[in-house]
């Protein structure tokens, strides 16, 4: 990782490069950083690099021509750099942004002070602006620190242990679990049980449910954008309905199996974490369909040719009636599953997915997600659910016909993709 700090100022950054972990992963050649100081490219023996802003009001502007001539150094000779200036109209600074930085080749970061920097060198010569937080401070050396110290710990070999770095905070979506040490009781309060257990798997639990539960109470808002699988304790399944749905004239009806939507649906199952993919169908003769499909892929030829489709198709189980995967999937968890089921049309007591995904955290149970072929799952379905969701929606209209494979994969996406 390479980072040029340009600033006025560069005497702020000694320690902050010199010290702890930063100060190790420099020596250790592991990042570079550079301070450029502002006033070495300023013309004069006053070595000016601000000005009155035009317009009055008081307040310095940093000089276009300065900062130009800093960047030029900066970039080196046809050098390459992605320009961050922490400001606070900027972008409010999240672990994606980090994450994208990070991947750059040599990121510098330009300190604003005063009023700041001259618009027309931001418009032209800015990447992207990036914000701390909706508060102003004296300088951007401060948000500098703070850029650079997030990005230095996605370098490998900069946090001693990496699962450090993959439980933080934010890193999977969801706040970190709660952390204790000695003494086992400190002022009346205990270290709980399961952390002095020594029994990995109830740990893990206990720092599984903890994350939860301080994302749910503190910052809801993250759950939005969190892969929630790795959080929940039991098992997630998905099923393709093919009776009873619905015809083109609203009436209850049986709808015949694709290949496309089994190969489609199998795949973002996969994707996605899902640990079966059932198809109910009441015909025999199509539940012989669906397992002859499979075995084209999971042996033989297609499992050779096409192992990615071949480990997807393996998910796949029929299943008579969706009463028939309820009693599969409880004699396999030891409980009953929560019901998600999607519709295209709008519905009394549907839910917004934030709130079936919170419901899901919070109940910990494994998680049936119901989808539906023809147009739409009839109403003895809806009913056995446990929550409705909102129709997918989008667009300028009302219009509304995702076909059932492209509405899973949103769903799915929604539920368990990360950010």
């Amino acid at each position: 990782m390479h980072v040029t700090i340009i600033t006025a100022f560069p005497g702020f950054f000694a320690d902050f490069l010199s010290t702890s972990m930063i100060g190790r992963a420099i020596q250790n050649g592991l990042i570079s950083v550079d301070v450029l100081d502002l006033r070495d490219f300023a013309p004069g023996g006053y070595k000016q690099v601000d000005d009155y802003a035009f317009g009055g009001g008081g307040g310095m502007v940093l000089l276009p021509e300065v900062l130009s001539r800093a960047l030029q150094a900066a970039e080196g000779d046809g050098g390459e750099s992605f320009v961050v200036y922490p400001s606070p109209q900027g972008d409010l600074l999240s672990q994606e942004i980090v994450e994208t930085l990070a991947s750059k080749r040599h990121v510098v970061v330009i300190c604003g002070h005063y009023e700041g920097l001259d618009e027309r060198f931001v418009s032209s010569r800015v990447d992207r602006e990036i914000s701390v937080g909706d508060f102003v401070l004296t300088g951007g050396e401060i948000p500098a620190m703070a850029i650079i110290d997030s990005m230095a710990r996605l370098v490998p070999g900069v946090v001693g242990k990496e699962s450090s770095v993959t439980e933080d905070s934010f890193f999977r979506g969801m706040l970190d679990h709660s952390h204790f040490t000695r003494p086992a009781e400190w002022q009346g309060r205990e270290v709980p049980e399961e952390l002095l257990s020594g029994n990995a798997a109830a740990i893990e639990r206990w720092r599984r449910n903890d994350a939860v539960e301080r994302t749910l109470s503190r910052r809801p808002d993250l759950i939005g954008r969190a892969n929630i699988r790795p959080y929940l304790p039991a098992g997630v399944y998905v099923v393709l309905v093919h009776h009873p749905v619905l015809d083109r004239q609203g009436n209850r009806s049986t709808s015949a199996v694709t290949g496309l939507d089994l190969s489609d649906l199998a795949r973002s199952c996969r994707t996605y974490g899902a640990d079966r993919f059932l198809v109910v169908t009441p015909l025999a003769s199509q539940r012989e369909l669906v397992k002859t499909m499979a075995r084209h892929w999971t042996e033989g030829w297609g499992a050779t040719a096409n192992p990615d489709r071949s480990e997807a198709f393996r998910i796949v189980k029929t299943v008579a009636s969706l009463r028939g995967a309820v009693e599969w999937i409880e004699k396999k968890e030891k409980t009953h599953p929560l019901l998600v089921a999607t519709t295209a049309r709008e519905r009394e007591g549907s839910i917004h997915w934030l709130e079936a995904k919170r419901r899901v955290l919070r109940e910990k149970k494994p998680v049936l997600f119901v989808f539906g072929t023809g147009h739409g799952l009839h109403e003895d379905i809806l009913q056995e659910c446990t929550m409705v969701l909102r129709p997918l929606s989008g667009g300028p209209g009302d219009y509304n016909h995702l076909s059932v494979r492209t509405a899973a994969g949103v769903v799915l996406d929604r539920f368990f993709g990360w950010r």
